[in-house]
């Protein structure tokens, strides 16, 4: 079951609630009573796993090598080039 955050604009309060999707949200403050109580937009807490992602592919610093073209080598020096010694 998901958890909602609700806050009421009249007394500030503020409360997690741990719902049901299809449950009618609440509308009454726990706190002072009133018809203020409303859900709040919060960051949704989620963890990516598996391959493919930074934290499993990167996390001890493995980085793949740079190609010697973009070390700096001029083209051709490497013998990559297939037009090497072309003028």
């Amino acid at each position: 079951m998901p958890i909602y955050a609700y806050g009421c604009t009249s007394c500030g309060s503020q409360k997690d609630v741990m719902q049901k999707m299809s449950d009618a949200p609440l509308t009454t403050c726990p706190e002072c009573g009133k018809e203020t109580f409303a859900k709040q937009l919060t960051a949704a807490g989620f963890q990516l796993k598996g391959s493919g992602y930074y934290a499993t592919d990167f996390k001890n610093g493995s980085q793949p090598k740079p190609k010697p073209e973009a070390a700096g080598a001029p083209c051709g020096s490497t013998g990559c080039c297939p037009v090497a010694g072309v003028a």
